[in-house]
């Protein structure tokens, strides 16, 4: 599913976000920007130690921050490591905002002209998947609203559950 956005392409997709061709892929990452499991598990070992040493240099990022590294032996040249919340911390839904907004920004910063993200949080940190959708979808058509050299954002989501929440939410908005 696709929706166009002033100059720039909003994209659902299903899938494994390691394949993802774009200029960088977003990791929804822990606030020690560790590389345990789930997305970014699978995006350390496509792309190798070279993405988790430049996190250890960094050495973290607050919930709702993201930060920048290489994107190692991926196909993407970039990972932005947004931090997203854990549901029950209290304030989930402006700090998955802000991871989504912040990774944007930083993509903006970097002149990249595509990014792909997952849907944050919706694994171990236990954010449900329809609230994600709509927070992120919400963050990302206002963002390419406004002034931005972007010009491809995908979301890739692993899965028929999150693709469904994902297409069911862009579908509902109707053209934005």
């Amino acid at each position: 599913m696709q929706r166009t956005i002033k100059q720039s392409v909003l994209e659902l997709v299903q899938g494994d976000i390691t394949e993802m061709e774009t200029d960088a892929i977003v990791n929804a990452a822990n606030a020690q920007l560790v590389m345990g499991g789930g997305v970014a598990g699978a995006i350390r070992k496509k792309g190798g130690p070279a993405i988790q040493e430049e996190c250890n240099r960094i050495g973290g990022s607050h919930v709702g921050g993201a930060v920048i590294t290489t994107g190692g032996n991926l196909k993407a040249k970039h990972v932005i490591h947004a931090v997203g919340p854990r549901m029950g911390e209290g304030d989930e839904d402006r700090k998955l905002k802000d991871a989504t907004l912040n990774s944007l920004k930083i993509a903006d910063q970097h002149h990249l002209d595509s990014i792909s993200f997952p849907a944050i949080s919706t694994g171990i940190f236990g954010y449900p998947l329809d609230r994600c959708a709509r927070i992120m979808l919400s963050a990302v058509i206002n963002y390419l609203k406004g002034e931005t050299g972007l010009r491809r954002v995908v979301f890739c989501l692993y899965g028929e559950e999150s693709f469904s929440a994902f297409h069911e939410e862009l579908r509902t908005r109707g053209k934005e």
